[in-house]
C-alpha cells in the first residue's frame, strides 16, 4: 500500500452499498452505482489483476455518500474516469500518453523454465508482470525404469502448456519467448505442438512462428534479464520498449567496463554532468516520481526535462521491470555521458582514495 498526499481527486462511477429504511422502519441495504469525486489518500496496485484501488474521501454532493466519507474506487482497463491534480509536469504526462497507446500494449510473452519449474511472465512497455508459476516434482532417473519420471515431466509440460493458452493473448503478443538450460525447452515446445497437433488446438498451431527458443541459465524469474539480451533474438524484440531498455541497461554496464569516465551513477553525479551538457543517455526509474516529497520529484523532472532540452536521449525504466530492478540498485539514476568530465573522475578518484583511508 503507498500512501500519498491528498491531490488527486478521480471522478468516477462506482458501487456503494447503502442503507435504506421504508415507511415501516424496516431497515435493508442494496448495492447502488455512483458517480463519486474522492481526494486521494491511497493507492494501492493489483498487478496480477492489473487494477487500480483509490481510496479518499468524498468531496463532492451525492444523494448515497455523505460529504467526507471514505469511499474505494477501483479503476481498471476500459473503465473512463477524470484525474484532476493540482500540478501536471511533463514526465506523468508523457506517462499517461504512453499508457493510452494501444502500440504501448504487451508484446512480448516468457516461459522461463527448467525441469520442475516454470514462469510464465508477460513484457509490457512498463513492467514484467508474473502470469503463472507452474512447479512439479520430478524424481530422478533409475537403472532400468525411467517411467516415473517421464510421467512427471510430461504433467509438468501439459501444466505449461495450459498455461500459456490460458494466460497469452495471441491478438497482442508477437513474439513467445521459451527459454531453459540444456534441452528442456526443446523437449516442451516438441510435446507442445504434438499435443497440440493431436487434440487440435487451433490457437498453438495458428500462432506457431511466434514461438522462439532460446537459452538461459535457469528456469528462475531473473533469468529473463539474459533471455531479452540475447543477440538472436534482438531482431524479433526491436520494436519493443523493454528491448530497448534492456540494451541501454547493458551499454551502460559496457560502457562503465571500457570507459568507466563516460558512466556514472547517482543524482548529484548525473546532475554535474548535465550542467557540462555531456549526458548522452539518462536512465532513470519510475519510482522517483512517486516520491511524497515535492520537491524531490520536481527534482528529477528538471533532470529529465533538461537532458532532453540539451539533446540528450531519456530511458525511463518501470521499477516493476527486470531491468529496472537492476537500475534501482544503482540509486535508480545513470548515465552515459557523451565525452568525460574531467570534475567527475577526480571526485571519483578521491572517494575511492578516501575510502582506502
Amino acid at each position: 500500500m503507498t500512501a500519498r498526499p491528498a491531490v488527486h481527486c478521480p471522478h468516477s462511477l462506482s458501487h456503494r452499498k447503502v442503507q435504506t429504511e421504508s415507511a415501516t422502519g424496516s431497515v435493508g441495504s442494496n448495492r447502488v452505482r455512483t458517480t463519486l469525486t474522492i481526494c486521494v489518500e491511497t493507492i494501492d496496485f493489483d498487478v496480477q489483476a492489473c487494477l487500480l484501488r483509490v481510496k479518499g474521501t468524498n468531496i463532492q454532493e451525492n444523494d448515497h455518500v455523505k460529504m467526507g466519507a471514505y469511499h474505494t474506487i477501483e479503476l481498471e482497463m476500459n473503465r473512463t474516469f477524470t484525474l484532476a491534480k493540482k500540478q501536471w509536469d511533463s514526465v506523468v504526462l508523457e506517462r499517461i500518453e504512453q499508457a493510452c497507446d494501444p502500440a504501448q500494449n504487451a508484446d512480448v510473452a516468457a516461459v522461463i523454465m527448467q525441469e520442475g519449474l516454470a514462469n510464465i511472465c508477460l513484457v509490457t512497455s512498463s513492467m514484467t508482470v508474473m502470469r503463472a508459476k507452474v512447479e512439479t516434482t520430478i524424481p530422478r532417473k533409475r537403472k532400468g525404469s525411467c517411467t516415473q519420471h517421464d510421467k512427471a515431466l510430461e504433467r509438468f509440460y501439459e501444466s505449461v502448456m495450459q498455461g500459456i493458452i490460458r494466460h497469452i493473448n495471441f491478438d497482442v503478443v508477437k513474439c513467445v519467448l521459451i527459454a531453459s538450460p540444456g534441452f528442456v525447452k526443446e523437449h516442451f515446445c516438441n510435446y507442445m505442438f504434438e499435443q497440440a497437433v493431436k487434440c487440435d488446438l487451433r490457437l498453438l498451431l495458428d500462432n506457431r512462428s511466434k514461438f522462439l527458443q532460446v537459452h538461459s541459465s535457469s528456469g528462475h524469474k531473473y533469468a529473463l534479464k539474459e533471455v531479452l539480451c540475447d543477440p538472436s533474438i534482438t531482431g524479433r524484440l526491436a520494436n519493443t520498449k523493454a528491448a530497448g531498455e534492456v540494451k541501454a541497461l547493458e551499454d551502460f554496464y559496457k560502457m562503465m567496463k571500457q570507459e568507466p569516465a563516460r558512466a556514472f551513477y547517482g543524482v548529484k553525479e548525473v546532475e554535474k554532468a548535465n550542467e557540462a551538457l555531456a549526458v548522452e543517455t539518462l536512465l532513470i526509474s519510475d519510482h522517483l516520481f512517486r516520491s511524497q516529497d515535492i520537491a524531490k520529484r520536481s527534482r528529477y523532472v528538471r533532470l529529465v526535462d533538461s537532458v532532453r532540452d540539451n539533446g540528450g536521449t531519456v530511458r525511463m525504466f518501470s521499477s516493476l521491470h527486470v531491468s529496472g530492478e537492476q537500475l534501482s540498485q544503482l540509486t535508480g539514476v545513470a548515465a552515459i555521458l557523451r565525452f568525460p568530465v574531467a570534475e567527475l573522475s577526480d571526485q571519483e578518484d578521491e572517494d575511492s582514495g578516501s575510502g582506502s583511508d
